[in-house]
């Protein structure tokens, strides 16, 4: 009933954010809001529209706007929120189909799993339920007499022992999930006011991608991030990969510099107290494969990432070194790596002809293509992919389930003006669409000042960088 009795009139927009500000505005008269957090912006939010309820007697619709998206909800004078549903409406044609028993138009739902989407303004609301009324019909009334003839008396089970269900077939557990109430936007902050609100479906996308990256897998996987152009993001790749997978699925994690001499994997990364690489690791295999053999020993070669849960396989630094690393220590370290971790992800040179570079290839089960929104390296990305798919077999297989991540350009990104940041975002998309069909999955990550120089944290990236990041990670996971 409240829902019926709110009207399109007066127009009421909110906008929660996360500076602790907000805006409320009723008939286009704005009303700012600054407190000291976000449920405090949220109370007096509601107050002034309470007020506005208040003083027209009714309910009164309001259109939400925070960073996870559009919605609406139903504020009645006594403060009582519920959520307006929005329905897709008939068209005059659905509606007689309907009649005929054809099935009725579904309103949009959400589907958890994909990537997030800008929510589509609500267009009608489904008239909400009184309080304590009886279950909705449709159809004529059914008079208590009627109602006698229709339902018949129940039958104790023992006069009809052919209908009995066997109790193998019966279960009192509850198979599907409880969906959790909302926890960001004006929705999370009215869960948190006792006032339960369903997800948004970007919220509800974030979910699932976070259940995906947290599963685990039977046997060790290996990632191949790889691009034959230098500077196309494959390192800060292999990190945040590394980062995230290891975050939440709890699972060992490497990330090993296959660079066929020196890499820059270490340079981006903490460093553990030795100075200890592949090369070592090589060398001391034969006693890291020994059965008497512990975990912790890998300690020695690898550099542990504290925040991010991570190690760091190097490759050889040593500037005065010539050693280029071959397929049979490629051989001889994955051996060694599967035996201590889960997931391995492998940073690696330019040079697909490298005999190490083609030994990757044969441990990798997904295969990664980062590539800046620059066209070399864009051409670079798909010359990799070509090449692995005019091999077949295996190669063909890698590339054809490839994930492509497309980051904006840094190149001077400070110092641009608006437009020129608009078309680096246009170009990111052109070459994200370019892709596409090439590619089992392709997503597009945010400039991100955090990933342009120096040691790479998770933390330490934007929250838009953060949730790119982690799509991409599903997205490699749903390969394994």
């Amino acid at each position: 009933m409240m829902e019926t009795q709110a009207l399109d009139f007066p127009k009421i927009n909110a906008v929660l954010r996360t500076n602790g500000t907000g805006e409320v505005t009723i008939n286009g008269t704005s009303h700012a809001i600054e407190a000291a957090d976000e449920a405090a912006v949220l109370t007096d939010a509601l107050r002034l529209i309470t007020e506005t309820a208040v003083q027209l007697g009714r309910p009164v619709r309001v259109s939400t706007t925070d960073p996870d998206g559009q919605g609406l909800i139903i504020v009645s004078p006594d403060g009582v929120v519920s959520e307006a549903t929005p329905i897709k409406p008939a068209s005059r044609r659905e509606d007689t189909s309907s009649v005929r028993g054809a099935p009725a138009p579904e309103s949009a739902k959400a589907i958890a799993g994909t990537a997030p989407s800008p929510v589509a303004p609500p267009t009608e609301e489904t008239p909400a339920q009184p309080a304590g009324a009886g279950p909705v019909t449709f159809g004529a009334a059914v008079t208590d007499a009627t109602a006698q003839e229709a339902v018949p008396a129940a039958t104790p089970a023992a006069e009809e022992p052919g209908t009995r269900r066997s109790l193998k077939d019966t279960s009192f557990l509850i198979s599907a999930p409880v969906l959790q109430p909302a926890t960001r936007g004006w929705r999370g902050a009215l869960s948190r006011l006792g006032f339960r609100m369903d997800p948004s479906s970007e919220e509800l996308a974030e979910r699932d991608d976070i259940r995906t990256v947290s599963q685990h897998w039977p046997g060790p996987r290996t990632v191949a991030v790889v691009n034959r152009k230098g500077g196309a993001n494959k390192t800060p790749t292999v990190v945040m990969l590394s980062a995230i997978l290891a975050r939440y699925s709890g699972a060992a994690t490497v990330a090993w510099d296959n660079n066929e001499s020196q890499g820059t994997l270490g340079w981006r990364t903490e460093k553990g107290g030795h100075n200890n690489s592949v090369l070592d690791l090589i060398d001391s295999s034969q006693a890291l494969l020994s059965p008497s053999a512990q975990a912790a020993e890998i300690a020695r070669f690898v550099h542990h990432q504290t925040a991010d849960k991570f190690d760091v396989l190097r490759s050889d630094e040593n500037d005065e070194g010539d050693h280029e690393v071959t397929a049979e220590e490629v051989d001889i370290a994955h051996q060694v790596l599967t035996r201590y971790y889960r997931l391995i992800v492998m940073d690696s040179g330019n040079t697909a002809r490298a005999a190490n570079w083609r030994r990757m290839i044969h441990h990798t089960n997904q295969l990664v293509v980062p590539v800046t929104a620059i066209e070399d390296r864009a051409e670079a990305a798909r010359l990799t992919l070509q090449t692995l798919e005019s091999r077949g077999g295996h190669d063909e297989a890698l590339a054809r389930n490839a994930v492509v991540i497309v980051s904006e350009s840094t190149d001077a990104k400070r110092s641009m003006s608006g437009d020129a940041l608009k078309r680096a975002k246009d170009e990111a998309q052109r070459i994200a669409e370019g892709f596409a069909p090439h590619a089992r999955a392709v997503v597009r990550i945010p400039y991100d000042p955090s990933l342009v120089n120096g040691p790479i944290r998770y933390d330490a990236l934007q929250p838009a960088t953060q949730r790119a990041w982690l799509a991409a990670a599903a997205a490699v996971a749903r390969g394994f």
